[in-house]
């Protein structure tokens, strides 16, 4: 087993999966405290947009979907904000539009030949040297925001109309939040894919919530799980020749039914 550590694809999706992992658990964290497992959801099937017109344009897979993403985020609490009532419609909207689009423009491309489900399912063994830089970049970036805006962020996610009221700024820290969830759904997708993403940013942020007193034991409790759930995936894929992205997923789900059985027992 040991011998195949030597190989650079390896070596990069490991560091992947480590870096991928702790801003799932980070963000993740966030995104359930706040109540945004929809939006988030939403965010990442319209980043196939950006896929799509990336592969379209001939432009690098991750810029497209980047900005494709922080798009969605930005329109998505934009509508939050002023038809809160009917946010669940324009989600909605924005999910389907977003990967409509990512569709149309692969067809349109001429000549291109691609398997799509890397896109879906992920395809963490494909990772490069670029890929790995912006999720370093990503990561340094989230653990600086959650460092020097930690009380802000806690505020805003527990009680919003009381962080407005001590002069927080709710409706800027909200959408710092989306877009921040929009970037580590981006960089999921690699590994696990669009598909799949949304669990790997819930399960171990779930198992975390039952297991901590607060926020932050919260965001550390879920990157360590993630990062658990995500290396076992692999080991299990490699192992047993299967998709990387899926058996991730079936770990983490795994663990879960188990922590719910044990728990239960134990109660």
């Amino acid at each position: 087993m040991a011998e195949i550590l030597h190989y650079t694809f390896i070596q990069n999706a490991l560091l992947a999966a480590i870096m991928v992992s702790i801003i799932s658990g980070i963000i993740g964290s966030l995104v359930l405290v706040n109540r945004m497992t929809f939006l988030t959801g939403g965010i990442a099937h319209s980043s196939y947009g950006g896929i799509g017109i990336a592969i379209y344009f001939g432009l690098p897979i991750f810029l497209g979907a980047t900005l494709f993403a922080i798009a969605s985020a930005i329109l998505i609490a934009y509508i939050s904000f002023k038809e809160r009532h009917r946010l669940d419609i324009f989600i909605g909207l924005v999910w389907a539009v977003g990967m409509a689009i990512g569709v149309i423009f692969v067809d349109l491309t001429p000549g291109y030949n691609v398997d799509l489900i890397s896109y879906l399912f992920g395809s963490i063994l494909a990772v490069s040297k670029e890929d790995l830089l912006f999720m370093g970049v990503l990561l340094l970036a989230t653990l600086l925001f959650i460092h020097r805006y930690y009380k802000e962020i806690l505020a805003v996610s527990y009680d919003s109309e009381y962080a407005s009221l001590r002069g927080i700024n709710a409706k800027l820290f909200f959408s710092l939040i989306l877009i921040f969830s929009a970037l580590a759904v981006v960089v999921a997708i690699k590994v696990v894919g669009l598909i799949l993403v949304i669990a790997l940013m819930s399960i171990p942020t779930y198992i975390a919530e039952q297991l901590s007193s607060s926020l932050y034991k919260m965001m550390l409790l879920a990157a360590l799980l993630s990062t658990l759930f995500t290396l076992v995936g692999l080991l299990l894929s490699y192992n047993f020749d299967l998709s990387s992205g899926a058996s991730i997923i079936l770990t983490a789900a795994t663990a879960l039914l188990l922590f719910i059985i044990v728990r239960k027992i134990l109660h």
